[in-house]
């Protein structure tokens, strides 16, 4: 099982306009609604790979249970069938992976979700269908309490008796304090649990003194972090910072893997327009999945791109096209850095 955790999850509503327009109004050709935050963007990608994904955090509100029932749907539709047996799906069988499913009559997609008082947010994105560009909305998220907090500390103690490793995606809502991911990084590590770290600002620099085994920042918040905007340098000064590994999303020019076995990076072979968003959820399933394999690093950094560039063909976050990460995958390049040995 991995585990993901989203502390500030939302329901993610998206809009499609045929051309979007500043002071005017719209009418939305196509509505679709989610259960998102980045954790659970992940959690949806490993399930469709053939992972158990468990998703934990906080839902409350009324948006809070709509996302719960969201949820149960995608973990319904993610069942594992008997085509699943193996632990392969089609997706991870069009890489060559091949897993054991920790337990086969269990569902792929599980909600471990704390519940609140408080309402959980929204965020809405708005495509541009002439464009191909995504305006996004987001709400701040709830206040957790004490109490609430205790709650979800427990479960995540509980979680990561079986976990095979653990994602800590996205932003802390009120109440928590910036070093919050710190310490579950700590936890994670005191389980002998791996650790991926995806968030930002504060949260993000506090984290990485926890030394977690890989950060996923993309290069704006790789830049902030550092103050470096040449993505190699500022991916080594993230180690020297504390962690272990840097997986440094580019845009269009893929990804960049900093690892204390050498350095890579990794580009699909065309740029693709559509909608990013969930593109670096995908990018993280695609390295814990790979992680969970057993897989090198060059692979790994190679399901990621290509699941990254897959998802902005997609039509909302959560989702990856099938037959496009197919055709992608054995088609990424890959540079090896200067750093990095003879194979």
């Amino acid at each position: 099982m991995i585990l993901t955790v989203t502390l500030n999850a939302a329901l993610d509503i998206t809009y499609r306009v045929p051309s979007l327009r500043a002071r005017t109004a719209h009418r939305v050709a196509e509505v679709a609604e989610r259960a998102g935050g980045k954790g659970l963007n992940v959690a949806r990608v490993l399930a469709a790979l053939g992972h158990r994904a468990v998703v934990a955090g906080f839902a409350g509100g009324a948006t809070g249970e709509a996302l719960r029932g969201l949820l149960a749907a995608d973990g319904a539709e993610a069942f594992p069938r008997a085509s699943r047996a193996s632990g392969a799906s089609p997706a991870a069988e069009a890489s060559g992976a091949s897993k054991a499913a920790d337990n086969d009559a269990a569902p792929l997609l599980t909600d471990a979700l704390t519940p609140i008082a408080g309402a959980t947010r929204r965020t809405v994105g708005v495509v541009d269908e002439s464009s191909g560009d995504t305006t996004q909305l987001n709400e701040p998220g709830p206040t957790i309490t004490r109490p609430e907090w205790d709650a979800f500390l427990l479960r995540y103690r509980e979680l990561l008796g079986g976990a095979r490793a653990v994602a800590l995606c996205g932003s802390l809502p009120p109440g928590l304090p910036v070093g919050t991911y710190a310490g579950l990084i700590r936890e994670a590590q005191a389980a002998d649990v791996p650790v991926l770290l995806d968030t930002s600002g504060e949260a993000l620099r506090r984290g990485i003194a926890a030394r977690p085994d890989l950060v996923k920042p993309n290069a704006d918040e790789l830049a902030g972090l550092t103050g470096s905007t040449e993505p190699l340098r500022a991916a080594q000064d993230t180690r020297r910072r504390g962690a272990r590994a840097v997986a440094a999303s580019l845009g269009a020019d893929g990804m960049l893997l900093v690892t204390p076995d050498g350095d890579w990076q990794a580009a699909p072979p065309r740029a693709f327009a559509g909608n990013p968003t969930g593109a670096g959820d995908s990018a993280v399933a695609g390295l814990l999945s790979g992680l969970a394999e057993g897989l090198p690093w060059p692979d790994r950094l190679a399901r990621a791109v290509a699941l990254s560039a897959a998802t902005v063909l997609a039509p909302v976050a959560g989702e990856f096209d099938r037959a496009a990460y197919a055709e992608l995958l054995p088609r990424v390049e890959i540079a090896r850095g200067a750093g990095t040995p003879e194979a």
